[in-house]
């Protein structure tokens, strides 16, 4: 089993309308049948062209496993529920973001949001810190494919207390590193009271390998991933959430290039963790995380000095997974039943108040924003790789609103809960239309039937 990313080239759709059903006959078209999408991001576009990039899932043994729906998969919603105002926070993993690309750097931001929303519902990129984790008390913390499922109106999300996560590791050659992970644990099972039934130590272990595209994203190839599956088949019942550690290949002078250049490179991990966490919950429904593991002694040894602010939680990490474990402690539930979905206490697409992007990015996220009619605020201070226009999409009026940063974001969610038209809130105030519109009468048409009879 095998998973990889592929560039794909795809015609523009008219007006680029439809563009969830226009994409999906275009990858349906191109890819070989019983290739799985799990991952999809416009990287650039134009009138004529959408440059794509899939992650993409080979090798899957249906027979074994039943194959999942389509990520394509679209149900619109019927109705906004307005009893709360719920914010999707997105910041997509291997974008090169300026805020949020590195080590849990769009914490801050994220906690700034989440004290003008009633939840926010994020994913690990944006707060995922190595051994720290931040995020606010109101937030949901859920894998990114989970987050483009209930933009879709495929699953929704149940709020829970706990859950029990298992842990995956590698069986790493060097016993220290291994030791360190199950310490890690055992100080979460200690503090804040992690329910960990069992840790599984993979052997031979998992095959990561971090890639750069020819955009610059961060992507990669993961090979194994059976023998994860196989793990999480064997314990159906006795977990509600999956944290895997492994180690990711990386040639160490990219290594120490990335911790050398100040935050200018885009971080070369993240990618290839995002492809298996999105496998993974796809396939069984659940929340997965993941982090990587130290390679060897001399990447664990060395010495980058005084890093970037921004890199620092991952400079001074020994294990990297304090990170996920308090994330997927209370990770929600993942339903996609129809009939569970409209029960009492569920979060779905009907109760997202609107989407928070840095500018640029499209995925389906987005796409499915576009079509929900749910608002989207697109920050450009969070400068990244995707060369997008988000003005060229078909928006409804007042549906994108572009600002320059997350203070003024936060200033738009207060207008957009408060039900406030944000023009009003601008000066010069603009004039209101007013159009004349002028209708016939019956004694105008009669008036002007008699005049054709005399002619």
């Amino acid at each position: 089993m095998h998973l990889s990313e592929q560039k794909i080239s795809i015609p523009a759709s008219p007006g680029h309308r439809n563009m969830l059903a226009h994409i999906q006959k275009a990858f349906d078209f191109r890819v070989d049948q019983g290739t799985i999408p799990v991952r999809f991001v416009i990287t650039g576009m134009d009138e004529a062209h959408y440059q794509c990039e899939f992650g993409l899932l080979g090798g899957l043994d249906v027979p074994r496993a039943k194959e999942p729906e389509s990520i394509f998969r679209f149900i619109r919603r019927t109705v906004e529920r307005t009893d709360a105002f719920n914010a999707v926070f997105l910041v997509p993993t291997g974008i090169g973001a300026e805020i949020g690309g590195h080590a849990g750097d769009a914490t801050p931001a994220a906690r700034v949001l989440a004290e003008v929303c009633d939840r926010v519902i994020t994913h690990p990129n944006v707060v995922n810190a190595s051994d720290l984790n931040e995020m606010p008390e109101n937030a949901l913390y859920v894998e990114g494919s989970t987050i483009t499922r209930l933009m879709m109106g495929t699953a929704a999300l149940q709020p829970i207390r706990s859950n029990r996560v298992l842990v995956i590791m590698d069986a790493h050659e060097i016993e220290m590193f291994a030791n360190d992970t199950v310490n890690a644990v055992n100080a979460a099972r200690a503090t804040y009271g992690l329910n960990c039934p069992k840790i599984v130590q993979l052997d031979p272990p998992l095959q990561m390998t971090a890639e750069f595209m020819k955009s610059g994203r961060a992507a990669g190839e993961v090979n194994g991933l059976e023998r994860v599956l196989a793990v999480i088949d064997e314990n159906q019942d006795g977990f509600d959430a999956v944290a895997i550690a492994s180690v990711i290949d990386l040639d160490e002078e990219i290594h120490e290039q990335y911790f050398q250049q100040d935050g200018e490179m885009n971080n070369p991990w993240g990618g290839v963790e995002a492809m298996l966490t999105h496998a993974v919950s796809m396939l069984y429904e659940v929340p997965a995380a993941h982090s990587p593991m130290l390679e060897n002694h001399k990447v664990a040894n060395l010495d980058f000095g005084l890093v970037e602010p921004r890199l620092a939680a991952e400079a001074v990490s020994l294990t990297f997974v304090q990170c996920m474990l308090k994330g997927l402690h209370r990770s929600p539930r993942i339903v996609s039943d129809a009939d569970v979905m409209r029960e009492v206490g569920m979060l779905s697409s009907a109760d997202i108040s609107c989407l928070v992007i840095p500018d640029s990015c499209i995925g389906l996220p987005t796409l499915a924003a576009l079509e929900q009619g749910i608002p989207v605020i697109a920050v450009r201070e969070n400068d990244n790789l995707m060369q997008n226009d988000l003005h060229t999409l078909p928006w409804a009026s007042n549906q994108l609103h572009v600002v320059e940063n997350y203070l003024e974001a936060a200033g738009v969610i207060t207008a957009l809960k408060a039900g406030i038209t944000l023009s009003s809130l601008r000066r010069p105030l603009a004039s209101t239309k007013i159009e004349n519109r002028k209708f016939q009468t019956q004694r105008t048409r009669q008036e002007k039937s008699i005049k054709e009879i005399k002619i």
